[in-house]
Order: C-alpha cells, then structure tokens, then sequence
C-alpha cells in the first residue's frame, strides 16, 4: 500500500523568521512521508518543533521503520531535527546532494549513512519514485527538488512558500508569498527562471513546499504565474509605490501630497513609511510595482538611516529593470538626493527620472510645480 503524508509542524510562537521578518501568525515547517514497499521521509524539521514533528512521525508510521530521510534543503529550519532523528533511526539512509553532504557536518550531524544524488537520479521506494531535479541557488547552493512520477507532486524545497502557518484552505497565498519571495529568494531570479524551465515539462498536479499550503488546482497555477513574473523581476501590478522617510513629518506630508496627486490621475498608489511599516513589506511593494518615488530627509550631511536600509535591501535583493523619482528634504545642506542616487546608479536598467525635487523644510506652493512635473515625467 502506498501513501503520502503530511507530518509538518505549526510555530505559532515564532516572531521573526530568519531573525528578520515579522510573523504576525508564525510560521509552518513542512515534512512528508512517503510510505510504499519502502518509508521516506521528506526532510526534518525547525527544532522548535522537533518534539512535535517526531510524535507526528511515530504515529503517521504505524510501525514501520523509515529507511531514508530525503534532505532537499539543509537550512537549520529544515535541518534542525536530522541529529534527533538518525539517533532514533541508527539505520536510515540519508539522500542528499553533495553539498548537503558537507553541511550535515557542519550543523553537527556526524553520520555516514548517506546517498548522494544529483539531477536525474531516482529513489525508487517500490510503488513511489523520487526523480531529483538540482535547484542550485534557491536559496542555497545544495537544494534539491523532487518529483513523485506516481502521483504528480512536486516537493519544491523553499520554493513556493510563504510565511504563515499552513493552512491548506488560504485564499491569498500571494500575500505572504510575495514577502517571502523576495526578501529571501529574490537575488536568485535567473536561478528561479531556470529551474521553472526544467519542471515546464512535467505533469505537476501538486507542489508541497516547506513552507505553506500543498498547492492545487488554481492555486498552483497562479504560483507558477506568479514565480514566472517574480523571477523575471517583471512588473506584477501597474501603479507606482510611494516611499517616505521623514524625520519630522515634512517629507511625510509631501509624500502623501505626491500620493494623493498619483490618486487623482487615476493610477493605484502603494504607500509606505519606513519609520513605521514593516520593511519587508516595502521590499516586496518595490518589487511589485514598475514605479517608485523615494521621499527622503537629509541626515548626518547623508541619508535618513530609514531609506538608506531600504536601499540597501534592494541592493542586496537584485533590484532591477524599474523607474525611479527621487525627492529630497533638507534645510540648510540637502544630501538625501546624491546619497540615494548613488545607491541607485549601479542597480541593473534602473532609470532615475528627472527633476529631482528638493524641499526646504515645509513643502511650499512653489514646491508643487516641481512636484507635477516629476509625477508627469514618471509616469508619462
């Protein structure tokens, strides 16, 4: 008899992910079970979690014994729970890439029990087979892929996934899903593109990720026209996203000016503050968006800390192929301008429209003119 089984764990104590990212609803660790002639189980646990992930597993076995621990992804929150686990199982066999191999030693797994496979290979469990694909870069250079011939799954390691605690009826996949892609996978588009061009020629009916719902039916094929835009750094939605970081509410007023102005032309507006709003959040709507208009203030004869860890973020995420306005605030020596440009200019095809607009202080009557030509020429 052959089946497959979910075994993941909810943490919904978990505030930050990867030390980072806020977790208003925690966080979801998937593992499966494939049980034919033979028992795999599809990679460990966080171990928060481990406890839990292994009374599930005791359970979900009804007496059998696994015979190998398939590890797609050696990240701790997926690796975490592989030394509790070998020293329960002293027999499994571990299958993992050869990369993978060197990092079970140094996260502290000492065993020798272990398959080495790369792409093509397959782990035939007698009634249910296990064909590796090599995801190199997604997010980490060991990952494996792998794709269940029998029943059309695809296992995704971290692609696909979401923040949130798995919940298999979710209507907005996306929301969470964005975030997650790219603050974590982002810098790897290419990697991305080429990986989706391998699985383009398989029958997937399922792609159980480790993090999220199993995807189906609509679900999985808005993931995969989703991951087709994200990974192409395409503009997933029309509209401009507005980016204030103001230190006394100045450049905060003129932001929202400059929004309220983008409204009354017809065109969505994304906004954010950066000394309040999360900033994963805003990494995501820059992404999302073909169009941005940096607010800032000067500081230090530089730039308000606020934008210029955003801008670094983006540099650090491959932000690429968009258009850019830049406005900038100081009273007495405006810097924000050259800072922020300098940060920009060496990001890929990322156009910087002119004029810049500077402010003094408040915004003024005089300063609106400017304003409308920026808006003009951004959005033209």
């Amino acid at each position: 008899m052959k089946s497959i089984s979910y075994i993941g764990c909810d943490d919904q104590t978990l505030d930050l992910f990867e030390g980072q990212y806020a977790l208003p609803d925690g966080m979801c660790y998937n593992s499966y079970l494939l049980a034919a002639d033979k028992v795999a189980v599809l990679d460990s646990i966080d171990p928060r979690c481990t406890d839990e992930w292994l009374n599930k597993l005791e359970k979900s076995l009804m007496g059998r014994t696994p015979d190998y621990l398939v590890v797609h992804h050696m990240e701790p929150d997926h690796s975490g729970s592989i030394a509790r686990f070998v020293q329960i199982y002293p027999n499994v066999q571990i299958v993992c890439s050869k990369i993978a191999e060197n990092m079970l030693r140094q996260f502290g797994v000492t065993y020798n029990n272990i398959q080495i496979v790369k792409e093509g290979d397959v782990l035939d469990l007698g009634g249910l087979t296990l064909r590796f694909i090599a995801a190199p870069m997604i997010h980490w250079p060991e990952v494996l892929m792998s794709y269940c011939e029998e029943e059309k799954i695809l296992f995704s390691a971290d692609a696909f996934g979401k923040f949130g605690v798995y919940d298999a009826d979710a209507d907005d996949w996306a929301c969470e899903a964005r975030r997650y892609y790219f603050n974590i996978v982002g810098k790897y588009g290419v990697q991305v593109q080429t990986v989706l061009k391998k699985i383009a020629a398989l029958t997937i009916d399922s792609i159980a990720p480790l993090h999220g719902p199993v995807l189906e039916g609509e679900k999985r094929d808005e993931a995969l026209r989703l991951y087709t835009i994200w990974s192409a750094y395409g503009v997933e939605t029309e509209g401009v996203f507005v980016v204030s970081a103001s230190i006394h509410g100045n450049t905060l007023k003129a932001a929202e000016y400059i929004a309220d102005r983008l409204r009354e032309k017809g065109l969505k507006v994304a906004f954010t503050d950066l000394t309040r709003d999360d900033m994963a959040e805003a990494v995501e709507d820059a992404f999302r968006y073909g169009k941005m208009i940096l607010c800032a203030c000067t500081y230090d004869a530089d730039l308000f800390p606020p934008m210029h860890t955003f801008l670094h973020k983006l540099q650090l995420k491959g932000y690429r192929d968009r258009r850019i306005a830049l406005v900038e605030n100081g009273s007495w020596a405006p810097a924000a301008a050259k800072v922020m440009r300098a940060m920009i200019e060496p990001m890929t095809n990322v156009e910087i429209v002119e004029p810049v607009v500077t402010l003094r202080g408040a915004m003024k009557e005089a300063d609106k003119p400017a304003i409308a030509e920026l808006i003009n020429n951004l959005t033209a």
